[in-house]
């Protein structure tokens, strides 16, 4: 009977680590999520194992690592957040920017919004809107891009009375297709999607109203081989094509 517990203890000793092992944990800035679903498909049919992936708005991502929240990886929406950890010393390196995104603005149907708006049509759309959504600046790279857009062309006076703020530029997003809002500011790559475009119409924004949106990734100190492989294969060619079909430039 001692022997038959030993045994059975052993192997419960053993199998422990695999049992308790957690999947390696992404963060993801919310305007990939359209790409990165794709993206992360084909690095899994690599072969490569399941990852756990969030999404949300890269400064909050990065005010959680700075308190020992465990992502091995962050996928950020813009460079200052990825650096900030860098100098913070949570990173290995400064990492690399993988893409570079696009500010587009959508609106409900019914305002009849032109696939290439000008700033007469996107200020004739905001002054019937109730309600303008967008990604809270200090947290998301597209809510604070659109913040530039929107002082550039002079039409911040018309519309920050009826701006609704969102934590990431995915829920800013959201905000228009539920009715939320009427208008609002997203990324290119969620405005372009065809399940979003059945109750919402975009337009492109002109790029030289705000700073290049230069998306960087940073692996964390001691990341497991999984995130470094995915940090790899964000680098691909096959990587790579896949941003250019959702609206991203690469470098």
């Amino acid at each position: 009977m001692r022997a038959f517990r030993f045994i059975i203890t052993t192997l419960l000793i053993m199998c422990a680590p695999s049992l308790w092992a957690q999947p390696v944990t992404i963060a993801v800035a919310a305007n990939m999520k359209n790409a990165f679903a794709e993206i992360n498909a084909a690095f899994r049919a690599t072969g490569k194992s399941e990852l756990r992936v969030v999404f949300g708005s890269s400064g909050n991502f990065t005010a959680q690592i700075m308190n020992g929240a465990p992502y091995s990886l962050l996928i950020a929406a813009d460079e200052h957040f990825p650096l900030e950890l860098y100098k913070s010393g949570k990173a290995v390196d400064e990492g690399t920017i993988y893409a570079i995104g696009k500010l587009a603005v959508i609106a409900k149907k019914s305002l009849n919004l032109s696939s290439a708006a000008s700033k007469v049509d996107i200020a004739g759309a905001i002054t019937k809107a109730n309600k303008v959504a967008i990604a809270k600046p200090e947290l998301a790279p597209y809510g604070k891009a659109a913040v530039q857009y929107l002082k550039s062309e002079g039409l911040w006076d018309l519309a920050k009375d009826k701006l609704i703020y969102a934590d990431n530029i995915g829920v800013a997003t959201m905000y228009v297709a539920s009715g939320a809002a009427d208008i609002g500011f997203s990324a290119l790559s969620l405005a372009m999607s065809p399940e979003l475009m059945k109750s919402t119409s975009y337009s492109t924004l002109n790029h030289s109203f705000y700073e290049p949106i230069k998306q960087r990734m940073v692996l964390m100190k001691n990341a497991p081989t999984e995130a470094v492989e995915l940090y790899q294969f964000m680098q691909s060619a096959q990587a790579k094509s896949i941003l250019h079909k959702y609206g991203y430039t690469t470098p």
